[in-house]
């Protein structure tokens, strides 16, 4: 009788201390609207695509007729390219926008996140702003939307910058913590209200080659923006239906001039498959950075875009 006591008394604990716990990290959704107030100044945009109001900047001079569009990764932001775009802006037109499912862009209305659906997005935006083709850069997810908008849309695209891209099955040496967590029926429901801070920051360092430069802004940005009213959800879709697939063995029929820059210490896509990816796409340059990670371009703006830059130069139309 006694064992049962004290096991129901420790059940009892622990009971109190998760309700305690998930009680202190409760993170209601937030509207776009409060949210806009720090994260959409100008020259943020919002412009109808399918239904959604994407969140947009548009920069640089208005006269480069073939811009540079930059497509963010998973749980990411325009944000993400704020370093890139102070240099590039000088000379070339800079276009950036949250895709479907992430920061002020939010659910797409269809709960549609395959790739073709993400390559269509691109394509409408440049139809939106009359652009007939561009140079087309992305990372980890956006590299993915990137290179297949590339494949189905050939006569849009000018040059590719694949930046940790995804799109071929692998396997991750580590995952961010909050993927596993979306990605898991019962934790994902958890997660539609309930956020720890901590749960982000242990996330996002464990994309840096070197968590050290990982910021409390930082983190404070990929918090308030995972918060976006649908996002949450929209994350577990994501995770679903944006699958590597028969696409992939399209790879090989991209002929554009392409830029695969890497990071060595990339956990979550090793980079043997940035070097499978220069192994396929035969007008290709491969540049591997040793102590950077799967972001390279937020954790070393200033080497990584100088690399962009003397592609630019290299392959300039």
């Amino acid at each position: 009788m006694r064992i049962l006591k004290n096991s129901l008394y420790l059940l009892l604990i622990v009971i109190v201390s998760l309700a305690s716990y998930l009680y202190a990290n409760k993170a209601p959704d937030r509207s776009v609207a409060e949210l806009s107030k720090r994260w959409a100044p100008e020259p943020s945009q919002f412009i109808n695509i399918a239904g959604m109001n994407i969140h947009l900047r548009d920069e640089g001079p208005k006269s480069d007729k073939e811009p540079i569009i930059l497509l963010h990764g998973t749980s990411a932001s325009l944000h993400t390219w704020d370093d890139w775009v102070e240099v590039l802006k000088e000379q070339r037109r800079v276009i950036r926008f949250d895709l479907p499912a992430f920061g002020l862009t939010g659910p797409d209305p269809q709960n549609n996140y395959a790739i073709e659906h993400y390559a269509k997005v691109v394509i409408a935006v440049l139809d939106k702003l009359q652009i007939d083709k561009s140079v087309l850069a992305g990372n980890s997810l956006g590299g993915y939307v990137a290179w297949a908008t590339a494949v189905l849309h050939p006569n849009r695209v000018s040059k590719l910058i694949l930046v940790d891209a995804s799109g071929y099955p692998y396997e991750s040496t580590s995952m961010p913590l909050a993927f596993k967590l979306s990605k898991n029926p019962f934790t994902s429901l958890i997660l539609k209200n309930v956020l720890p801070k901590s749960l982000v920051a242990r996330s996002v360092k464990n994309v840096y080659g070197n968590p050290e430069l990982v910021s409390d802004k930082l983190v404070e940005r990929y918090y308030q923006l995972s918060l976006r009213e649908g996002n949450r959800s929209a994350l577990k879709a994501r995770f679903e239906q944006t699958l590597p697939g028969p696409l992939a063995k399209k790879i090989k029929t991209i002929m554009l001039p392409t830029l695969i820059l890497w990071g060595r210490k990339d956990q979550l896509i090793p980079v043997k498959f940035g070097v499978k990816f220069s192994q396929e796409i035969t007008n290709s340059q491969l540049i591997i950075f040793d102590k950077l990670g799967h972001v390279p371009h937020e954790e070393a703006p200033q080497t990584t875009v100088s690399a962009v830059i003397k592609f630019l130069q290299v392959n300039e139309r």
